[in-house]
């Protein structure tokens, strides 16, 4: 009778006598993500329609088939997962072999270091699941705007977010920098208009830009390695951050990033030079000329 398989309805109407659905399944310790197994069909026209020689060869087939196919599906799901986790660059330089603990080469880069205003006062009074949206949220803003630009993040520190531009054989990667920077801010307009509105608690985003030549590669223990950057421009990059409060402005960057901007150089005005934590000598810090307010 027809009309319960509609599928099979329209092979029949198209002439096949036969048809041959198998399941090969990986087992429950050989899972690739969702994907537990490969369905394979076929059908025939021939009148009797397939011999049981026919059937053994095709289920023998599907399963290397099915094999084949996991494979490639590990390879999709392992190359997703390192970019996930660890950067599209230091992905891709996981999978190529690059996991040697101390193995690293010096880059330069304009450093990306970022922070949420206020977020400890946040945590300690929001319910935990609101505490994770919101950071989700505003994660989503610097993330999404750093990619955008061609900037890769490497860590997310509590509420901060590291990212590097690499400055290697790249003129505009300060410019793209602070592009990603206002478009960070704009996104994050929108948000705190859409939380606001959802009666939602709202922050801002503190951000500095710094350059300076950098660690980057492995680095941890024997059994635990992390993929990151390295070296004292890091640590004034987060310090440089920290300024942003004291100097009510959403975006600070470096004397030595503001040198590197080229032609953006003009859309940057001085604030004055400042003793840093940690930095011997003071150092003149600048912000985009339409930066927004830290509040």
């Amino acid at each position: 009778t027809g009309g319960e398989f509609p599928l099979l309805d329209r092979l029949r109407a198209e002439g096949a006598t036969d048809y041959l659905a198998l399941l090969c399944r990986f087992g429950e310790t050989a899972l690739v993500g969702d994907m537990d197994g490969v369905y394979a069909s076929f059908a025939g026209g021939r009148p009797g329609g397939f011999t049981e020689v026919e059937v053994d060869i095709i289920e023998r087939l599907v399963t290397c088939l099915a094999s084949a196919l996991k494979g490639e599906a590990m390879t999709r799901v392992a190359g997703s997962l390192v970019a996930t986790y660890l950067g599209r660059d230091a992905g891709r330089r996981v999978l190529s072999g690059h996991i040697e603990r101390g193995a690293a080469e010096t880059i330069r880069a304009a450093i990306w270091y970022s922070d949420l205003r206020g977020f400890t006062r946040i945590a300690d009074t929001a319910p935990p699941d609101q505490t994770l949206a919101l950071l989700n949220d505003y994660a989503d803003c610097a993330v999404s705007a750093i990619h955008a630009h061609g900037g890769q993040v490497l860590k997310f520190i509590g509420d901060g977010i590291l990212a590097i531009f690499a400055l290697a054989g790249d003129d505009g990667a300060c410019t793209r920098a602070l592009d990603a920077a206002g478009e960070a801010h704009a996104l994050v307009a929108g948000l705190n208009d859409r939380r606001i509105s959802a009666r939602q608690p709202i922050t801002e985003l503190y951000l500095s830009l710094h350059v300076g030549d950098v660690l980057y590669g492995n680095i941890g223990s024997r059994d635990r390695l992390d993929f990151t950057v390295v070296g004292p421009a890091v640590n004034e990059a987060a310090r440089i951050c920290a300024m942003c409060r004291g100097l009510d402005r959403a975006v600070v960057v470096s004397a030595a990033f503001a040198d590197a901007c080229g032609p953006a150089r003009d859309r940057l005005v001085s604030l004055g030079r400042y003793a840093l934590r940690g930095v011997r000598r003071p150092q003149e810090l600048f912000t985009p000329e339409q930066a927004v307010d830290g509040g």
